[in-house]
Formats: C-alpha cells, sequence, structure tokens
C-alpha cells in the first residue's frame, strides 16, 4: 500500500487508502477513479469493496479491478468473480488471473503468474466481451484488449517482477489515468507504457531489487515526455 501511493504521488495524483465500509462512499464520490485491489482479503475488505462499487456507478466514477491472487483459494476467486461482474472500467491482472477470470484455470500460485501474458489473450479478450470492461494481462510483455482490439506493450524489466506490489502499482496508474482520460483502453495503454518505460530505466540504474523501488519511484516523478517518446514501444497485436 506504501508503494502504491508513493508511485500515484510520483505521477502527480492524490492518493487516499481507504478500508472502511463506514467512509468508502463518501471518498468515492469527490474522487475520480476508483481502485479495488483484493490483495489483502476479507469479508469486511469485499463490503466495503461492494459499496464503492456500488457508489462509484452511481455517481459515474470509473473504477478499475486488481483480482490479486485470483486462483489461490475459492474464496479469493468467488470474490473477484462477483467483482468482475459489477462493470468496471479496467480489469487488469497476470496471466494467471486473467485466466481465473475467464474461468480457464482454476489454480494460482499466490500473486505470481504461473501462466504468461500471452497464453491469457484469448481468455482477456472473452473476459472484455463479458464484463464490458477493458482488460490488461501484465507479463513480460504487457497486452491490453477490448474484447476486439489488442495492443502489446514491450517496456519493462525482468526485475521489476522481484519487487511485490509492483502489480498493484501498475493498477493505481491506470486508475489516476481513468480520473483525467474517459477513453478507458486509451488510458490504460497509456499508463502501462509509462510505468513499463519507468520500470526499465530505473532497472538500468538498480542492481537489484531493493535500489529498483526507490529508482522507479523517482523515473516516475523525473521521467520526460522526449524521453518517453524515445522509449515507447507499443504496438498492435494479432492472435493467428
Amino acid at each position: 500500500m506504501n508503494n502504491t501511493a508513493n508511485a500515484l504521488l510520483a505521477i502527480g495524483a492524490s492518493p487516499a487508502m481507504i478500508h472502511s465500509a463506514d467512509e468508502v462512499e463518501d471518498f468515492v464520490a469527490i474522487s475520480q477513479a476508483l481502485v479495488v485491489n483484493i490483495g489483502t482479503l476479507d469479508s469486511g475488505l469485499i463490503a466495503a469493496c461492494k459499496l464503492a462499487v456500488m457508489r462509484a456507478s452511481a455517481v459515474g466514477v470509473p473504477w478499475i479491478l486488481d483480482p490479486v491472487g485470483a486462483g489461490a483459494t475459492s474464496y479469493r476467486r468467488l470474490a473477484a468473480n462477483v467483482l468482475s461482474r459489477l462493470k468496471p472500467a479496467v480489469i487488469r491482472g497476470n496471466g494467471s488471473e486473467i485466466l481465473t477470470l475467464a474461468q480457464q484455470a482454476g489454480e494460482g500460485r499466490g500473486v505470481d503468474s504461473l501462466h504468461g501474458a500471452e497464453t491469457a489473450l484469448v481468455a482477456a479478450q472473452r473476459l472484455a466481451k463479458n464484463t464490458g470492461a477493458v482488460v490488461a494481462v501484465t507479463g513480460a510483455v504487457d497486452y491490453v484488449t477490448d474484447g476486439a482490439r489488442i495492443i502489446a506493450i514491450h517496456n519493462g524489466h525482468r526485475l521489476m517482477a522481484r519487487v511485490t506490489g509492483l502489480g498493484c502499482s501498475a493498477t493505481a496508474v491506470i486508475g489516476a489515468f481513468l480520473g483525467v482520460e474517459s477513453n478507458a483502453f486509451t488510458a490504460t495503454v497509456a499508463a502501462l507504457t509509462l510505468f513499463g518505460v519507468a520500470g526499465e530505466i530505473a532497472a538500468e540504474q538498480s542492481p537489484g531489487p531493493g535500489t529498483l523501488q526507490v529508482a522507479l519511484l523517482d523515473m516516475l516523478y523525473t521521467l520526460k515526455e522526449s524521453i518517453f517518446s524515445q522509449r515507447a514501444l507499443v504496438k498492435p497485436y494479432f492472435i493467428e
């Protein structure tokens, strides 16, 4: 949570990390976007998530679902599936999480991905069509689909997988972009490209995951548009 909040601050967003069902509706009403992350799952959190999502729908606030570890347990799988049917603008997960939501796989290993992003593409397209959400599958290459189009983002670095919570941070950055860009597909591609470019530059400067965390925050804060444009590797992708 600390890393996620810091990533949002670094890009100029203003995060509020809210858990309580007693106040989530009020915070949603004064927010530009909602991020729902089930990483620290319990019955109280699920209740708060449902209240937040219903309030977001009522007041027109876009929201994104991060189904963390969706395949790890039946309880987590059910919670993720229920939330995915409540009209998120975006769903972001790793290959295993997206496969689970699309009911292609029933197992996952915690928040790690047992399946690469590319193996989940057909499932991601189906999930997008069934839920109406833009679906982002993140991994060595990130893929974004609305059920028809697929965009591949070839930015990032393998060292990023060694830092817990960077997937959650990527989800939150997408949420921030949803707050200023009404097209969910455009917002998702732009956010993941920014996160990937910042991550790969940070990794080039870092000997290990500890320094990567700090370097990534610095890069999110200092990255110039000219460097971003030079480094961005975004291409249409077609399933054969």
